[in-house]
């Protein structure tokens, strides 16, 4: 197992409008807290994505921030070649939005980053309150067997294509998207309990809270992939707080 790790915290000076800055802090603090070396490394908008780091997280922002970084992404490349070896990605709300195919900001159809086979149009209302899924057990999440749990916040209505599947199927909340309330959502209602997204080592999620703090399983599956080693080969944490949390959430 390794003892050092580098957590690469891409763009957070545009994509860190709901506290997903946190989801690094967490990786850090819980391989820390396992003897592990681990440091952030902060990529800011105009620097180069570093495609060798350990593991990847990206937050949300708006309309303009979510322009900016793809547009910042797709120029550098860093991002998808870190993708491409495997390197393990997590993105929350507007960065899964990013990583897809395309999305809608400002008005009008911005090209994403091609990382996810998604796309996301309008909802006219917004999905915002408590979600809380199943997890798939898609792709590198199988090892996943917790309930997810997060607070959603968005205007997005993302329809997965066939090279992605969701990390969860919605138990309480929107997810993905609500079908009866899209605008220009033209797939079915298959849709409907979709909550976030799976593919290659990438993991999208609406989730905020941000997400890792709520769901410690999903941050050492990121560890572990990181590290190259399974989810039980980690040293177990005892954190009664984080577990009385959960149970609130889930409550």
């Amino acid at each position: 197992m390794a003892d050092q790790l580098t957590i690469g915290l891409v763009l957070p000076d545009v994509l860190g409008t709901y506290g997903d800055d946190g989801n690094a802090l967490v990786l850090r603090q819980r391989a820390r807290m396992r003897g592990i070396d681990a440091e952030i490394h902060r990529v800011h908008l105009g620097e180069p994505v570093p495609e060798s780091l350990d593991v990847y997280c990206m937050g949300g922002g708006e309309d303009t921030a979510q322009i900016l970084a793809a547009e910042h992404l797709i120029a550098d490349g860093g991002l998808t070649r870190a993708a491409w070896a495997g390197r393990p990605i997590l993105a929350i709300c507007a960065g899964l939005q990013v990583l897809g195919e395309s999305f809608r900001a400002s008005g009008r159809v911005v090209d994403g980053v091609g990382l996810i086979d998604a796309t996301t149009a309008s909802m006219q209302r917004r999905a915002i309150g408590e979600v809380a899924s199943t997890p798939t057990r898609a792709g590198l999440t199988a090892e996943l067997t917790e309930p997810l749990t997060g607070f959603e916040n968005h205007m997005g209505a993302t329809v997965l294509g066939p090279e992605a599947q969701p990390l969860g199927t919605v138990t309480t909340g929107v997810g993905n998207a609500d079908n009866s309330a899209t605008e220009d959502l033209a797939d079915g209602a298959a849709q409907r309990v979709a909550e976030g997204a799976v593919q290659g080592s990438v993991i999208a999620t609406y989730m905020h809270g941000p997400a890792l703090a709520r769901n410690p399983q999903l941050a050492d599956l990121l560890l572990a992939k990181a590290m190259g080693v399974s989810l039980d080969s980690l040293e177990p944490l005892a954190l009664p707080v984080v577990d009385r949390l959960r149970l609130e959430r889930l409550a």
